[in-house]
This record gives structure tokens, C-alpha cells and sequence, in this order.
């Protein structure tokens, strides 16, 4: 099966929208890691007159670039990676983070994170990449993009927890703005 771009992407963010902040949009209740039955995410979709069907759903989660959904190991259940704004415990064991991160932001939050460090806003953790292109991308999403290299190692020696999603996206509770600094361009 392949959908059109247009349908991709209109029913990935609906997926990103019950799955990561509102599962109420249609009705579901997430359990206590973000899990929701397949089956049930169907029947809810198809009350309120979306067209989502297994295939369809299989179809997003294998072919999203960002690896934003999850299907359990029996293919019974689905949940996103990462960046919950309800709260879920995804079940993430700490590890060793690489010696630098990156983050990507707009040129105009710059000098407040740089002031007062990353804080997680209305997300579960601050969202952190392993490569500039990323943190590049992802600070494109939200005007001119900007990337800050966080030093993970000290941050992670002085007792900084950190976290690896399924999609590879580095999570963490906070960066505090003593181990931040703008890439040199």
C-alpha cells in the first residue's frame, strides 16, 4: 500500500495529536507507558468518520522518517517514541549520553535559553539530537534555525539523567544554561 503524501501527512499528525497530547481528540485512554490498542485506535478513528485503516496505520509507522510511532513486539498496540505533553513513562533506562548533543531552535529564543538553559515546556523532557543536521531541522520548523551544542559528558558527570527514544532522539529532564553554547558557524 501507498498512500499519497497529503494523506501521509494528514494522518500522521492526527496519530501525533492522540498519541502524544490529546487521546481524548478521539475518545482513547492511554495506558501508563502511552500504549493504546490498535484495534481500539481504529474503531475510535472510524466514529468520528477518519479513514485509518490497519494497513494504513502500518503503512505511516514503517514509512515515517522520524520514526515517531512504535508498534509493541505482538503488533497489538502502538505509541509514540517521544515528546508526550501528557504523562506517560515510556520506561527509557538511563545511559551514557555522546560527549555533545545538539539542539535546534529559532534565532529568537536563543538568548533566553542561552540565559536560562532548555526547560521542557509543555513536553515530558527536553528533546536533544546526536548531529547538527537534525538540530538544524528542527529548529528550521520553527523559524530561523539556530543550534546550541550542549556538553552531555559534564553534564552527565555532575549527575544529569539521560535517555534514548526509540527513534533516537536524546531526552532529557532540563539543560541547565552553564553547559550550552551556539555552534561556531
Amino acid at each position: 500500500m501507498v498512500l499519497s503524501e497529503k494523506e501521509t501527512i494528514r494522518l500522521s499528525k492526527l496519530l501525533s495529536l492522540v498519541l502524544r497530547h490529546n487521546p481524548g481528540h478521539l475518545g482513547l485512554t492511554l495506558d501508563a507507558q502511552g500504549w493504546v490498542g490498535i484495534d481500539t485506535l481504529l474503531t475510535q478513528a472510524k466514529a468520528h468518520q477518519i479513514t485509518l485503516t490497519r494497513e494504513k496505520l502500518l503503512y505511516i509507522v514503517e514509512t515515517n522518517a522520524k520514526q515517531r510511532f512504535r508498534l509493541s513486539e505482538d503488533q497489538q498496540r502502538i505509541r509514540a517514541s517521544q515528546g508526550h505533553s501528557v504523562e506517560v513513562e515510556l520506561g527509557y533506562a538511563p545511559i551514557v549520553p555522546p560527549t555533545v548533543l545538539y539542539h535546534g531552535t529559532a534565532t529568537r529564543h536563543q538568548a533566553a535559553i542561552l540565559q536560562n538553559g532548555l526547560q521542557k515546556m509543555s513536553r515530558q523532557q527536553v528533546h536533544l539530537s546526536a548531529d547538527v543536521a537534525t538540530a538544524q531541522q528542527v529548529g528550521g520548523r520553527h523559524g530561523q534555525p539556530v543550534v546550541l551544542v550542549v556538553d552531555a559528558a559534564r553534564m552527565h558527570a555532575d549527575g544529569h539523567g539521560f535517555y534514548q527514544a526509540d527513534n533516537g532522539v536524546w531526552l532529557t529532564d532540563k539543560v541547565p544554561a552553564q553547559y550550552l553554547q551556539p555552534l561556531e558557524g
